[in-house]
């Protein structure tokens, strides 16, 4: 497993945190997900032969956040 923080721009509620995690957690491979409102953060421990970092970053995209 793999864990990785990645800054997230453009959240600002539960909704967005709902947003997220419930997307990211659906991809194969996502073990965890959680995200850190104030701080601007997403955790996400994944196995990376299963989910790429370039797909979580996409999902997210796909959401409405910027990624960076």
């Amino acid at each position: 497993m793999e864990k990785i923080t990645l800054k997230v721009n453009g959240m600002s509620c539960g909704h967005c945190v709902n947003s997220i995690e419930g997307s990211v957690g659906k991809l194969a491979g996502v073990k965890s997900v959680n995200v850190h409102l104030k701080e601007g953060n997403v955790d996400v421990e994944f196995n990376p032969a299963e989910a790429s970092l370039s797909k979580i970053k996409e999902t997210i995209d796909d959401q409405g956040y910027d990624v960076e």
